[in-house]
């Protein structure tokens, strides 16, 4: 892979892109990457007014299964300031909302990615599970 910044040094705006590609394929394809540059989201911010009856997720709990609540599972400090703050910025974009669901807790699973950054996912298994 080969990453290409399609912005500018102080506003980095990085794509990877097939390292095999032949040179002319590269290079159209970097052209219309920067041509349409404006059409793809580089933040939370970049997203507002998103139709909720979309993008919204949902739970489908059913009323014949008893919830599960998960054992905690702990996490280092340093994984746990980076989970606070991408929560924090999914809130701050409006992304997240606080909900209230049975006393049933589902965990945080960060996944670290290769530039330093988390991506949170959440771990949903045995939640209608008996024990």
């Amino acid at each position: 892979m080969e990453i290409i910044n399609l912005g500018t040094e102080d506003a980095r705006r990085e794509i990877k892109i097939g390292a095999a590609l032949k040179e002319d394929v590269k290079r159209r394809l970097i052209e219309i990457l920067r041509e349409y540059v404006e059409i793809f989201a580089w933040s939370y911010q970049d997203m507002p007014g998103l139709d909720t009856d979309i993008v919204v997720h949902r739970l489908p709990l059913r009323e014949d299964c008893p919830s599960v609540k998960q054992k905690l599972r702990r996490t280092s400090p340093d994984m746990a300031v980076k989970i606070k703050e991408e929560v924090q910025k999914q809130l701050d974009a409006g992304f997240l909302s606080v909900t209230t669901y049975p006393p049933w807790v589902a965990n945080i699973v960060p996944v670290p990615k290769k530039d330093g950054k988390v991506r949170m996912c959440v771990d949903y298994r045995d939640l209608n599970r008996a024990n």
